[in-house]
């Protein structure tokens, strides 16, 4: 493989791992594990503002990461591939294993401050 599409492969990859590193996505997609939710239902499983999560579902759904349809006035949003919910379960066994390291990496410290 050369460089130039081995790059552009780790490239993408880091763009998926930075939409699932935001943990409001990460709870969206969480609670979206259990199938199909509406978005007042997100809302409220999340814990967050309905401007935030509206935001946040549609930088998900601009991804490829979820997908949504309407009906009526309601619209519904369900992960896009079966394979993201993989990722997150296998990221809790992952998890569970390396959890005292993460906890105390310095590194990855919480998400900064906006302003």
């Amino acid at each position: 493989m050369s460089m130039s599409i081995q790059l552009q492969r780790l490239t993408l990859k880091a763009k998926l791992f930075r939409g699932l590193g935001d943990s409001t996505r990460l709870s969206i997609l969480e609670l979206l594990r259990d199938g199909e939710k509406s978005t007042s239902e997100i809302v409220k499983g999340t814990g967050h503002s309905q401007s935030n999560v509206s935001n946040h579902l549609s930088c998900l759904l601009d991804c490829g990461l979820v997908q949504n349809r309407r009906e009526g006035k309601n619209i519904f949003y369900s992960l896009r591939n079966k394979r993201v919910s993989k990722i997150l379960e296998e990221s809790d066994a992952i998890l569970s294993e390396v959890a005292r390291g993460i906890f105390e990496c310095v590194n990855y410290n919480e998400e900064p401050k906006k302003r």
